[in-house]
């Protein structure tokens, strides 16, 4: 009976560190960011188009996100900063995206090599693959474990145990090298602004962590607890076999 409700604990704590593994690679709001530069209303276009402040018209704050998928940016009227502005409620009806499959590397617009390609490319590099890694070990996981469960396998309990723990490993990794990148690695004026970087240099640019990092710090413990209930429901139905 305790072993029965150790695995019931288990595996609601692992359902939920999945799904907010999941959640946060799948949503595309990583990086936050809002500057009121102006912004072109297509990425090849010409910087000079969007900046109505140079005949006194007020600016717009553009609102930057982006995740694994895409990049996105849109505009609003509102000055305020808030990571309020990022609910999906909040959004303007129509914003503009690019693919950011390799997020965090920079995203060339233009002539390569681009003027304002990051040369934390490598180093950020590293977080695309271990996000995709982190994300096969934990859904290998949790297949383990539903077959473990109406068979009561010591050994996909335990295996099913190990790869949880290591997908919180490899999470905790894919947070760690996020905040490097973005508090110690990254210039992040010119990484939001991109190809207007030059034209926008004494313009403040306000960078936050967002809801899908949020997602994946919250999954963490959960997942590595579950790995390790797991692994010692495993260890305990091998010894009384």
């Amino acid at each position: 009976m305790k072993v029965r409700i150790a695995a019931l604990i288990a595996g609601t704590l692992g359902a939920l560190g999945v799904l907010c593994f999941l959640t946060a690679f799948g949503t595309d709001y990583w990086l936050m960011a809002s500057e009121n530069c102006g912004r072109p209303t297509h990425p090849t276009s010409d910087s000079s188009s969007a900046r109505g402040s140079s005949n006194g018209e007020e600016v717009e704050t553009t609102f930057h996100h982006e995740g694994f998928f895409w990049r996105c940016w849109f505009q609003r009227n509102d000055s305020q900063d808030s990571i309020w502005n990022f609910l999906f409620t909040n959004q303007a009806s129509h914003k503009f995206c690019i693919h950011g499959y390799l997020f965090p590397l920079p995203v060339a617009i233009g002539p390569v090599p681009h003027p304002s390609y990051d040369a934390t490319a490598v180093f950020r590099g590293f977080w695309t693959a271990f996000i995709v890694l982190a994300i096969t070990v934990s859904l290998v996981g949790g297949f383990l474990l539903v077959c473990a469960v109406p068979f009561a396998s010591a050994k996909l309990y335990r295996w099913g145990g190990v790869s949880l723990i290591t997908a919180g490993g490899l999470f905790t990794l894919v947070v760690s090298l996020f905040i490097v990148w973005k508090e110690v690695a990254a210039d992040l004026h010119k990484y939001i602004l991109l190809e207007r970087s030059e034209d926008c240099q004494e313009m403040l640019v306000s960078v936050q962590y967002g809801w899908s990092f949020m997602f994946a710090s919250s999954g963490i413990p959960l997942t590595l607890l579950s790995g390790l209930l797991f692994y010692l429901i495993g260890r305990h139905i091998q010894r009384n076999k």
